[in-house]
């Protein structure tokens, strides 16, 4: 009855932490995804190296590997239904979810990281994924230039 107990606890806590984790890292996950589907779409071919690398970072991320790659990948598809349906509606819809970092410097920091590496995962960063990415910054309040942009 005791070992059951303690193993029934541990798996509790274990359960409480991930959850706990997921609520504190909600809105990197959705401007991550936000940021992901706006600099994959500028080039009107969102590509499947680029929908690799923003998973690849998901699973391999501390703060987010919490989450089910299928919330992850739902949320990136709705971004990116969003963006095809109306870019410039969809465009200001990602840059509102990814406004919510603002502030967070370091989140943010690693934010534009993860877009500028996600618009280059296809070979060729082009123009129009560069602009998407200096608009992500200046929607945080960062400095293009820190990123090369």
């Amino acid at each position: 009855m005791l070992a059951w107990l303690k193993t029934n606890a541990t798996k509790a806590r274990a359960a409480l932490t991930t959850e706990v984790a997921k609520l504190k890292n909600q809105k990197f996950m959705d401007a991550t995804t936000a940021g992901c589907a706006m600099v994959a779409a500028a080039d009107d071919d969102i590509s499947a190296a680029e929908k690799s690398k923003m998973v690849g970072f998901i699973t391999n991320s501390p703060e987010l590997k919490v989450f089910d790659i299928k919330e992850v990948i739902n949320s990136f598809n709705d971004h990116c239904t969003k963006l095809e349906f109306d870019l410039q509606i969809g465009r200001a819809e990602a840059l509102k979810v990814v406004g919510k970092l603002k502030g967070n410097d370091g989140a943010a920091r690693l934010l534009v990281r993860v877009v500028c590496s996600v618009g280059a995962s296809d070979g060729n960063f082009d123009d129009n994924e560069k602009a998407a990415c200096r608009q992500i910054c200046l929607e945080l309040g960062l400095n293009p230039a820190d990123f090369e942009l």
